[in-house]
């Protein structure tokens, strides 16, 4: 019999550790993801970057690899409208660090893209049928998502204010992840675009849980086993931990994100437009700091990047994303299946001691 006070989670999802592993496009790997759900929590796959046929293959080399449940996340975004003279408009914003950098202003701006999930993700879902599926910005129309459910998986999806939580629960989530302001990444807002009402961890869980009849999990600023035992005092059933997993050997993170990760303090993160078109919590780097983290004329999600990508290639560290939560300083590089238990089993003693 599980000593976790709240079972909730484990029993709905069939793990036996409350840590959820976050979904972090670009940086989270097959390895990461057996590692995580071998050790009794819950491994994610992120498939917003991924083709359908790399969909694939991710998902039957994890199932190779490992029978645990499994996590697969999809951004549940509209395509934005073409707006050329936006687009133009933020290249020109950005022309000075092309001339600065020897790039070719003139050639074509390669395309940013994240895909939304479909119709063909569905297909890849009902083939691999995994058992826990989670959504960002959201959930996907209607008729997607009972294709899904049909499935047998459970739905997870984030909510960053207490409205967003009960429009989940009633369009169908059988859990909420409380998704605070400290989180690195992409806000999983989708009522609101206003990043001044965003909330806290610590005021936005207990708030969810009160709202709500499903379990929640705490996300945002949680990186040792003082924020789980936080998270469950507060009313969370589980945690969904990121950063901490960017310190691990089974991270991909560039050279400069990982010096980055290891040297930057608290308070050198910031919300930044800039990389993609929506919100996402990251290390400053130079162009952050020279046009401000947050612009209006970034283009909308997710074409905003595509102007970047040439300075990307030639002066990485100050054009790329180096996302993180505030909680980076708590991070300790062990691989991901010892992170996983260590945690779990620090929690579990600062919850049972009397």
């Amino acid at each position: 019999m599980s000593q976790w006070p709240d079972t909730r989670i484990l029993d709905l999802l069939g793990i036996e550790l409350p840590i959820i592993q976050a979904p972090m496009a670009g940086a989270t790997t097959s390895a990461m993801v057996i590692a995580a759900s071998n050790a009794g929590g819950l491994g994610s796959l992120p498939a917003a970057m991924l083709s359908i046929e790399q969909l694939r293959e991710e998902l039957t080399f994890i199932r190779q690899h490992s029978q645990r449940p499994l996590n697969v996340n999809f951004f549940c975004h509209q395509p934005p409208t073409a707006d050329t003279g936006r687009e133009r408009d933020w290249k020109n914003l950005l022309e000075p660090y092309y001339r600065e950098l020897g790039v070719d202003f003139d050639a074509p701006t390669p395309v940013s893209n994240r895909a939304p999930f479909d119709n063909a993700a569905c297909e890849v879902l009902e083939a691999f049928r995994p058992e826990v599926v989670s959504f960002h910005f959201g959930l996907p129309e209607q008729s997607l998502l009972e294709r899904v459910k049909a499935t047998g998986a459970k739905i997870l999806s984030s909510a960053t204010s207490v409205d967003e939580a009960i429009w989940l629960e009633q369009h169908g989530c059988d859990a909420i992840i409380a998704m605070g302001y400290e989180a690195g990444g992409h806000r999983g807002m989708f009522l609101s675009d206003d990043l001044n009402t965003q909330v806290g961890t610590m005021a936005l869980v207990p708030q969810i849980v009160d709202a709500v009849s499903v379990p929640v999990i705490a996300a945002g600023g949680i990186g040792d086993a003082r924020g789980i035992a936080a998270a469950f005092l507060l009313g969370a059933s589980a945690v969904q931990l990121g950063t901490a997993y960017l310190f691990t050997p089974e991270a991909k993170v560039t050279a400069s994100h990982h010096k980055a990760l290891r040297s930057a303090k608290e308070s050198e993160t910031a919300l930044t437009n800039l990389f993609t078109g929506r919100p996402a919590r990251g290390i400053l780097n130079r162009v952050m700091r020279e046009l401000g983290p947050i612009s209006p004329a970034a283009p909308a999600f997710p074409l905003a990047g595509g102007a970047l990508m040439p300075l990307r290639a030639k002066g990485e560290a100050d054009f790329s994303t180096l996302w993180s939560g505030q909680a980076l300083r708590l991070g300790v590089e062990l691989p991901t299946a010892e992170l996983t238990t260590l945690l779990a089993a620090q929690a579990l003693a600062k919850l049972t001691a009397r």
